[in-house]
């Protein structure tokens, strides 16, 4: 028994006319009702009576026209949920988040556009380390990443997109020296101890800029691995931190920022995803993001 035998006997069964049923379904009434008469082959017995005028149902036809009915239905149910799904309608978008994603408003952005073109698809994110994106989103546990460009080689599964640039701005104590300057040069900096954002190598790149620029002259003083905790030390009078542009926004008792001239040191924020992804939801997230 196959499906189209029970869409062809539930026409017969509703229009009570072999030649309206095939007229309905678009064959010829011989071939409809040679389908038919194998379909009672197959079960043993008839499904109809049959007199000159129409047709009528016997009492295993009744039956059959219910289960029919069912089972078509729940076809076409399966179909639409499955469609669904590979249009990213329905679903679960994992999403990782670091850095710049949140104070440049970059991932709310992304999240609030997806959620109202997909609204019954389900969104989950969590801050996470970059290198533990990187690696959650390898294993499967986690879909899009938005973490700084902090790796020398890409992964070849992944995509690296990058979705913002910023400058880096310096982050004193109210009553630091160097608040009387309203844009600061990177010679300013030199054997001032530096509180840096540093999880892993994610700021690596930017350690070596200053040891490029600043020579012996560099002063790290601590490395830190929370973006409040950096601020509330500069803010502390500890040092004086450098951070991406989008951080000033956040307003801190007792911290100043500062514009830093050192265009070189610039922060970045890239969307990470797989190369051979399969999810319905994942793929029309990262459609939905790219055509903002």
């Amino acid at each position: 028994m196959e499906l189209r035998h029970l869409r062809y006997f539930l026409a017969v069964a509703e229009e009570g006319h072999f030649g309206r049923a095939a007229e309905r379904l678009n064959i010829v009434q011989p071939a409809l009702s040679m389908q038919i008469k194998a379909l009672e082959t197959e079960l043993g017995g008839p499904l109809f009576i049959r007199t000159s005028r129409r047709v009528e149902l016997t009492e295993a036809g009744l039956l059959l026209q219910v289960e029919a009915k069912r089972t078509l239905d729940s076809v076409e149910h399966a179909r639409l949920v499955v469609e669904r799904s590979m249009r990213g309608e329905t679903g679960r978008v994992r999403v990782g988040f670091a850095g710049n994603a949140v104070f440049s408003g970059i991932l709310m952005k992304d999240m609030r556009s997806f959620h109202h073109a997909y609204p019954d698809a389900e969104l989950l994110c969590q801050e996470m380390a970059p290198h533990l994106q990187s690696e959650a989103i390898l294993s499967g546990t986690l879909d899009v990443g938005y973490m700084p460009d902090y790796q020398p080689e890409h992964h070849s599964a992944l995509i690296y997109e990058s979705v913002g640039e910023w400058e880096r701005v310096v982050v004193m104590c109210s009553d630091h020296p160097l608040v009387a300057e309203n844009k600061l040069t990177i010679d300013m900096l030199a054997h001032e101890p530096l509180i840096l954002y540093s999880v892993d190598d994610v700021e690596s790149h930017l350690v070596a800029g200053l040891h490029n620029l600043l020579g012996d002259k560099l002063h790290i003083a601590y490395r830190i691995s929370s973006t409040l905790s950096v601020l509330a030390m500069a803010g502390a009078g500890l040092g004086i931190a450098l951070v991406p542009a989008p951080l000033v926004q956040v307003a801190i008792p007792g911290v100043v920022y500062r514009v830093l001239d050192a265009p070189e040191l610039s922060a970045n924020l890239m969307m990470v995803s797989r190369i051979n992804e399969s999810s319905g939801a994942v793929l029309a997230y990262l459609g939905q993001t790219r055509n903002l």
